[in-house]
């Protein structure tokens, strides 16, 4: 194919012209859904973090409570104090223990030292064991200087005792220790420390995260890890370039970001003796697999729609040109001296109507009296065309009339009121020229809809008008209002229902500004198209309008809100106002502002 040709240029021009919006618009939507849903999963799971916070700090208070009962019992506390040494003081400690490790169902065992007979204690799922004359567990004085702490997960052991039979095998856990005083002073009388098994902090994480996509830390503030899915990297700090750069340097207490290809949300949790950082790693392959499936689909729907364009393009571009070359053709024998070419059109299109512009000139050059007959014919098929084109809207307008008319001497009310509303609404919308019309004339439009839909839905709604008589005169665009309570039949009006309400109000202050409410009790707006709504409407206020843009002036003939708006901003300019809500507990109102003039002042 040659480029000069007509052909050729059809078809690259009609492929070009699908391919790139086609292209541009997977690429835009890829960039959209990906960012959107990037934004959503970090607030769902910013949420879910936050729960998970509030979970783990319950369970950090059930703990301070169970080891605070050390200080509620008082026979215990006298014990401490004194430093008895007895089967019976004995027994009580036990029982005090044992009521701690079973205060919470993951506590795998309690260990407690007294200072006055230096003395300690273990209990280990219920089986007790005792030292005596022996120092605190080396654990026990890491924190010291703190009266309440939480030491880092570590593997169980049986602090310093002898091997405990039955011989309970170590498992991963974190410890609650806490300083025992002689209050109100702050001497020390002993030390009590909680175990509490890693399962506790499993149960509540395994709820935060999809294992094996996603991944869940707990670190404290020494960078410590909690809790990992990982075991290998319990009780180590975590070395990670995302926590050392973002996290440990953040003084928020929660945020997000993103880094090395994952997205990082973190809650912050202080509470008894507990200072942890809950984070939450998410790969941003995992957020965009939604869109790289959408994406893979809307590859496969753009192999098969480049396909059927390509080939329609063909076959299009063909049956165009096919024309043109048998024209051609024609036009080569008649160069040649054979002016008795049987000319056929080859189309219906204009170039069909070209060849017979030409074999008419054909006609024409070979016998004048034929071709002056055929134009006289066409003459006359034209004037009868166009005396058949001369039933217009007015015709059906005047026959509503007369059949109105006929049902009024029948004595059929109903049918003559809704031809009449009917009439009425046709005769409004035919006058085209009327660009701008008064108030009363768009209320009595309304009121004519109004007629029509009662009689469709059965009466199943009432209408209520309230409207000051100052503002009858007003001026506005035609087909304001109209459209606006439309939007209740179409999208709020609950048909199993009979109590449906339309309001209408409009009033005018001092200033002479005007406002025109319209409400309905129907269905709400969905919370995202409210605020898809809200947005388009903020964006046509906020535009720059040209009453003489032929573009804003098609716009205009709309019924959405939006082109409402816009119409109104077109006329009024920034005086107009469009304002859409969720009435409570149902219901919409939409609210017109304007400072409209008068058919005196226009």
């Amino acid at each position: 194919m040659k480029w000069n040709s007509i052909r050729t240029k059809l078809i690259v021009f009609m492929l070009i012209a699908t391919i790139i919006p086609i292209v541009a618009t997977m690429f835009v939507t890829y960039l959209y859904t990906t960012q959107s849903l990037r934004t959503r999963t970090v607030q769902e799971n910013a949420n879910l973090l936050y729960q998970g916070q509030r979970n783990l700090a319950d369970l950090l208070n059930d703990l301070n409570r169970s080891s605070s009962t050390i200080y509620s019992n008082a026979e215990l506390f006298r014990l401490l104090e004194g430093g008895y040494d007895d089967p019976q003081s004995s027994s009580r400690v036990y029982a005090a223990l044992s009521y701690i490790s079973t205060s919470i169902p993951d506590i795998y065992q309690v260990y407690l030292y007294e200072n006055v007979n230096r003395r300690a204690t273990l209990l280990t799922l219920n089986t007790p064991k005792r030292s005596f004359d022996t120092e605190p567990y080396k654990d026990i004085l890491l924190n010291i200087d703190r009266s309440l702490a939480v030491q880092k997960t570590h593997m169980s052991h049986i602090y310093g005792f002898a091997a405990i039979q039955p011989n309970y095998p170590p498992e991963p856990v974190f410890t609650l220790h806490r300083r025992i005083e002689k209050v109100p002073s702050s001497e020390v009388i002993g030390y009590l420390a909680i175990d509490v098994k890693l399962s506790a902090l499993t149960e509540i994480v395994e709820h935060l995260y999809e294992v094996n996509r996603e991944k869940v830390y707990i670190v404290d503030d020494r960078g410590d890890v909690i809790y990992s899915d990982e075991e290998s990297q319990l009780g180590l700090p975590l070395e990670a370039d995302w926590y050392e750069q973002q996290i440990a340097v953040s003084g928020e207490s929660q945020g997000n970001f993103e880094q090395d290809n994952n997205v990082f949300i973190y809650q912050r949790l202080d509470k008894a003796g507990a200072n942890w950082t809950l984070v939450k790693q998410i790969p941003v392959s995992y957020l965009n697999k939604e869109a790289n499936k959408a994406v893979a689909i809307n590859l496969l729907l753009l192999a098969i729609s480049l396909m059927i364009i390509v080939g329609a393009t063909i076959f299009i571009t063909v049956r165009i040109t096919a024309p043109i070359k048998q024209l051609n053709r024609y036009m080569n024998q008649i160069q040649s001296g054979n002016l008795n070419v049987d000319i056929r059109p080859a189309s219906n299109d204009e170039i069909g109507a070209v060849m017979i512009r030409f074999r008419g000139m054909m006609n024409t050059i070979n016998n004048l009296i034929l071709r002056e007959y055929k134009l006289e014919l066409a003459n006359k098929t034209n004037q009868l065309r166009a005396m058949q084109a001369q039933i217009n809207p007015h015709f059906l307008n005047n026959t509503l009339q007369i059949i109105g008319t006929l049902a009024l001497e029948l004595g059929a009310q109903r049918i003559y009121a809704l031809l009449s509303a009917l009439a009425k609404m046709m005769h409004y919308s035919m006058h085209n020229q009327d660009k701008s019309v008064t108030l009363q004339d768009e209320l009595d439009h309304v009121k004519a809809y109004i007629e029509l839909q009662k009689e469709r839905f059965e009466n199943r709604f009432e209408y209520h008008e309230q409207v000051q008589d100052s503002v009858l005169p007003a001026t506005m665009p035609k087909m304001i209002l109209q459209p606006i309570v439309e939007n209740y039949f179409k999208h709020g009006m609950d048909r199993s229902k009979s109590d449906g309400l339309v309001t209408l109000r409009a009033t005018q202050d001092d200033s002479g500004k005007i406002t025109i409410v319209i409400e309905n009790n129907g269905h709400p707006i969905p919370e995202y198209q409210l605020a898809l709504l809200r947005q388009q409407i903020e964006e046509t206020q906020r535009e720059k309008f040209n009453p003489g843009d032929e573009q804003h002036g098609q716009l205009g003939a709309s019924i959405g809100l939006a082109n409402v708006l816009l119409r109104l901003k077109l006329v009024y300019g920034g005086s107009a106002a469009l304002q859409i809500e969720n009435l409570e507990p149902a219901g919409v109102r939409i609210t017109l502002s304007l400072a409209i003039k008068s058919e005196e002042d226009r």
